[in-house]
């Protein structure tokens, strides 16, 4: 299988167009694949899957199997802690890779790959570490925990710097309006848009709603 090689400034650029990225976990290909086609076609163009589970590393192989059929998604791997890790999904076509945390040697093997790293950060030290590690975005996370003004606070010291918080973010245009007004560049989602209710009614035509919708409230805020 031939995977789509990307630049990290592809996803960097993708991210922004975006302003959504979907972040979802099951122990079912099948489900998984149904989820990720919903938020295709409701307009999702960036997909992060999460290392959680522990055949995690065989939904995501099936993931990217079935993605080949969309040649302008992009899809990363989350909830890595470690370049062995890290390895392993890329070998299977991860596109980019996020972390919950400010983990050193994650920088230096996304570097020597050229892929782009999304490190988890809840403080300007953090921050400040990851890019001299040479991040070129962070997660902001827990964001239910830090908060918009965590964001805002952030922008004022590094104006530049593209921050996608993940935690505590809900498609309600309330709540988006609060990341955005902060200068978020986008926003991971996960339960609140891929809800349980969704996944156990296999109601996917209404996923797909939710998800057009998010990003016609993300548009309407940019604008």
């Amino acid at each position: 299988m031939a995977f789509k090689k990307v630049t990290q400034e592809d996803v960097l650029v993708q991210m922004g167009k975006s302003g959504l990225i979907p972040v979802f976990n099951h122990t079912d290909p099948d489900i998984a694949n149904a989820v990720l086609d919903a938020c295709y076609q409701g307009g999702v163009r960036v997909f992060e899957f999460t290392n959680r589970g522990a055949n995690a590393l065989e939904v995501f192989e099936a993931l990217v199997a079935h993605a080949q059929k969309y040649p302008d998604l992009l899809l990363g791997i989350g909830t890595i802690f470690s370049a062995e890790d890290a390895k392993m999904f890329l070998k299977k076509g991860a596109q980019f890779i996020v972390s919950p945390g400010m983990v050193p040697e994650m920088a230096t093997f996304c570097a020597s790959e050229d892929v782009l790293w999304i490190p988890g950060c809840a403080t300007v030290s953090e921050i400040h570490q990851a890019l001299e590690l040479g991040a070129k975005v962070v997660k902001a996370f827990p964001g239910n925990v830090l908060g918009p003004g965590f964001v805002k606070a952030v922008k004022a010291v590094f104006p530049k710097l593209p921050i996608m918080p993940t935690g505590g973010v809900s498609p309600t245009e309330e709540n988006l309006k609060a990341w955005f007004d902060a200068g978020v560049v986008c926003v991971g989602m996960g339960s609140k848009l891929v809800t349980k209710e969704v996944i156990n009614a296999q109601r996917y035509d209404a996923l797909e709603s939710l998800v057009k919708h998010t990003l016609g409230i993300i548009t309407n805020i940019r604008n």
